[in-house]
């Protein structure tokens, strides 16, 4: 399965006026932007036909399937396996790529068709993908083969992020306040309880997107406003207050440890201080943003209706682009020198702006 991936060239400035919200989204997918967006986007984007097609037995009991349109799937987001690109997504696919995005093909046994929301390697063989149904997922070959670790049939709970500072520890995260950890690699997860909100009330929030600083403190991107933080690989957890009220489905720590987070409606807050206190960052832009991460000495973020978005003083203040297509970006990779977008359609032909490895 190949696809060629053309050299990307910076982001021109953002237009007058900017983007507006959601144009020619469908009624289901700006639904999702409300509560969980993977969770709700996957099922959005699901032709009728598809959905009424799938099969009555637990899907994370079912293999994937090798599919000639697999670069076409729905794909929710990318890593590095030392120098391989490997890409999650719908109905349990893997795509693995040794020629940095020229060609892609798939993983050789994937033991799940339920949606793959995330992926996280150590180091060049070991990582873990985790998703709907509470799999999670664990390859030692570098993603050519994976074992299923966990899933629950009882309910679909899914996990939304997954973070390994280690090959023994790592964190899962998902719907509900949903928090696993393991210290074994794997072998046994265990569920953390979140403490209530400082507001009082339920710990209920769908938690996002997991990222560290390089300290080693770990942060959650959340629902209403919330960033989680814990100093303990994942045993405690305390709350932050950013002032926002909506939802965060994305966020990075950068090289100098500044905390970027951005989600609903183009939203973005930055912390200099570890958390403690938050500004908002003008994006210019009311579609909302799905991935945002450091590259070389830029932060690049994209989003739904083909929003592309990049900051040279460290998030400070942001400038962009949108797709004549309007086609919705899920998250992105630094390949060969360029940045490749991925989307609900698949793998995506000129995307994100440059990029250095």
């Amino acid at each position: 399965m190949k696809r060629c991936i053309a050299d990307v060239e910076l982001l021109p400035p953002l237009k007058k006026g900017g983007w507006g919200g959601f144009p020619g989204a469908d009624p289901l997918q700006t639904a999702f932007a409300v509560a969980a967006w993977l969770f709700l986007l996957s099922a959005a984007l699901m032709p009728p036909a598809l959905a009424a097609a799938q099969p009555a037995a637990p899907v994370e009991q079912q293999p994937a399937v090798k599919r000639s349109y697999a670069t076409e799937e729905m794909l929710l987001a990318a890593t590095r396996a030392g120098k391989r690109l490997v890409v999650v997504g719908d109905h349990g696919v893997v795509l693995l790529s040794d020629d940095d995005g020229m060609s892609f093909r798939q993983a050789r046994a994937v033991p799940t068709r339920a949606t793959l929301t995330s992926v996280s390697f150590v180091d060049a063989r070991n990582g873990w993908a985790v998703g709907h149904w509470g799999v999670i997922l664990h390859t030692s070959d570098g993603g050519e083969t994976w074992v299923l670790q966990r899933s629950d049939t009882s309910v679909d709970r899914p996990l939304f992020s997954v973070h390994f500072t280690d090959a023994g520890h790592g964190l899962a995260v998902g719907l509900w306040s949903l928090v696993l950890a393991t210290r074994d690699g794997g072998k046994t997860w265990s569920e953390v309880t979140v403490p209530a909100p400082p507001e009082g009330g339920r710990a209920d929030r769908n938690l996002m997107a997991i990222f560290a600083n390089s300290k080693g403190t770990i942060f959650v991107a959340a629902e209403r406003g919330t960033v989680l933080r814990s100093d303990d690989q994942g045993a405690t957890w305390t709350y932050l207050n950013t002032g926002y009220k909506g939802s965060f489905w994305t966020g990075c720590a950068l090289k100098d440890d500044t905390l970027i987070v951005a989600g609903l409606r183009g939203t973005i807050y930055r912390s200099t201080d570890d958390g403690r206190t938050w500004q908002a960052v003008a994006s210019g832009t009311k579609s909302s943003i799905t991935h945002i991460a450091e590259v070389g000495d830029r932060v690049v973020a994209v989003g739904l209706d083909g929003v592309q978005l990049q900051s040279t003083d460290r998030g400070a203040s942001f400038t962009g682009s949108q797709r004549e297509d309007n086609l919705s970006l899920t998250a992105f990779a630094v390949s060969g020198g360029r940045i490749q977008a991925y989307s609900k359609h698949g793998i995506v032909a000129g995307a994100a702006g440059s990029g250095t490895n």
